[in-house]
């Protein structure tokens, strides 16, 4: 091998045996694709299988959200470190080890023989995802030319992404109905296997840039929510005067204090608080939290409503969310041409109203409601005003960011969805905890079981939807009083 091309080798923080071998774009921008697509099932797949798991390992009610919090808070938690890690590492590096670790998760998490090992395998899949999903984003940016070529692969990128999200309620239904719930997460395996296989020969090394760890930020942030989640979900089995939820609040206030003091000071903080400086970016991140808050609560009780009250099977309980994600895709399609026209707010404000709408419809559910008239209303509403409050959010707070903190805003952009689905589904859990029990203490006699369950959990569920409905005011006002509408200048392409 020349000097000069051993130079190359060494700046691009590649080795002629590690590099890249074959260059396909095609394949390149399937691997990153696969990888992302898996992250994003992973988001809501869990759900449909989570009655058929609690009756199989034995969680209870307010339990059984940790194995969707497990995920959340150790993904959103650790996002912004991954990134980083990235930087200073390398990106192509970073990817793959956090596609194998979420891969040794997931056949851990499928084999989990106890609530405990699942949720573990759980925890561990998100500090996967926390490495393997931003270094995707980046590794799009530096395989693919700017222009005509990177905007195709982000636009691809972004299809994908969506499309597990939505994909991810009915492939979990047909999982857990045809074979098990342990296939929702052994099917990861094979994505997983094929992106560590073939990213060294064809994804592009980064170079690596001179830089710290702030794993103090990290380690406090995320340690602080999860003693918050676990102050809620202890209180919605317990009184609030229970000791351990009391020293769990008190533990989760003291480290986030200790976070914001720590990035205070940092030098090369994961989260620069210049970025909550100005006070329309500020309001819709918080916005963008309320929103993630809303809708992974309404995945987890809907859920539980259809499977529990209605029963439906998984796979027909799956299928039921079709709806919400063909109202998610169109509006998505939708707002690009309307936002030239109308600009972000009023297209935010839409969206919220939207769910703010079929939250509030959903606290009427009631052992008597059917499909057609009590939920399938509500998951249209929650599409469209899902599309359409994201999208403008998410370019309000991008249009107000300089070049310079793009990677940064983004990456709190994207932490604030993981967080905001923990934390909302933590507190709505707590609410849905204190009412089943309520209920379960006004029952009148001679009920049998099942029919005591039904109304129960009907009863939990338009609870926790009526403090989920308080998400959606407190986000209107917040866009009404606090975010400053823009016309953004949308190019084709």
């Amino acid at each position: 091998m020349s000097q000069s091309a051993r130079q190359q080798s060494q700046a691009d923080g590649t080795t002629p045996a590690a590099g890249l071998l074959t260059r396909n774009p095609a394949i390149t921008l399937a691997l990153i694709v696969s990888c992302e697509f898996m992250l994003q099932l992973d988001t809501t797949i869990m759900n449909v299988a989570l009655p058929t798991v609690r009756e199989d390992l034995g969680f209870g009610e307010a339990q059984l959200s940790w194995v969707i919090n497990a995920f959340l808070l150790a993904f959103g938690g650790l996002l912004l470190l991954g990134g980083r890690a990235g930087d200073i590492l390398g990106h192509r590096k970073v990817f793959i080890a956090g596609t194998v670790l979420f891969t040794v998760a997931s056949a851990i998490g499928g084999l989990a023989p106890t609530a405990e090992t699942l949720v573990a395998a759980r925890a561990l899949q998100g500090v996967g995802a926390a490495l393997a999903a931003p270094t995707g984003i980046a590794l799009l940016a530096t395989n693919f030319q700017e222009g005509k070529e990177r905007n195709r692969a982000f636009a691809i990128y972004s299809t994908v992404a969506g499309s597990g999200l939505a994909l991810g309620l009915v492939l979990g239904g047909i999982l857990t109905t045809g074979l098990s719930w342990r296939w929702v997460l052994f099917i990861n395996i094979p994505f997983g296997a094929l992106v560590v296989a073939l990213a060294p020969r064809h994804i592009k090394e980064t170079g690596r840039n001179p830089g710290r760890f702030d794993v103090g930020g990290a380690l406090t942030s995320t340690a602080g929510m999860t003693a918050l989640v676990y102050g809620f979900i202890r209180v919605s089995e317990g009184p609030w005067s229970d000791p351990l939820a009391l020293v769990s609040f008190t533990v989760g206030v003291v480290l986030m204090a200790a976070f914001l003091a720590i990035e205070r000071r940092a030098a090369q903080p994961i989260m620069p608080l210049r970025l909550f400086t100005r006070r329309t970016r500020a309001g819709a991140y918080v916005n963008l939290l309320l929103l993630a808050a809303t809708l992974t609560s309404m995945w987890f009780f809907l859920v539980q409503f259809l499977q529990g009250v209605l029963g439906y099977d998984a796979l027909t309980a799956g299928l039921a969310f079709l709806p919400m994600a063909a109202a998610v895709f169109g509006a998505s399609q939708f707002v690009p041409k309307i936002l030239p026209r109308f600009g972000t707010k009023p297209v935010a404000v839409t969206g919220i109203v939207s769910v703010g709408l079929a939250t509030a419809w959903l606290t009427r559910l009631s052992p008597d409601s059917d499909y057609l008239t009590g939920v399938l209303g509500p998951l249209v509403l929650f599409g469209l005003g899902a599309g359409l409050a994201l999208v403008s959010h998410n370019l309000t707070v991008m249009s107000e960011t300089p070049e310079e903190d793009t990677g940064a805003a983004s990456g709190v952009l994207q932490a604030m969805l993981t967080v905001g689905g923990s934390l909302g589904l933590a507190l709505l859990v707590t609410a849905f905890g204190r009412s089943l029990r309520a209920a379960q203490e006004r029952l009148p006699a001679g009920l049998s079981e099942a029919e005591a369950a039904r109304r129960t959990l009907a009863e939990g569920v338009s609870a926790a939807f009526t403090l989920g409905s308080l998400f959606a005011v407190v986000g209107l006002l917040i866009v009404v009083f606090v975010v400053r509408g823009k016309r953004p200048d949308l190019k084709e392409g």
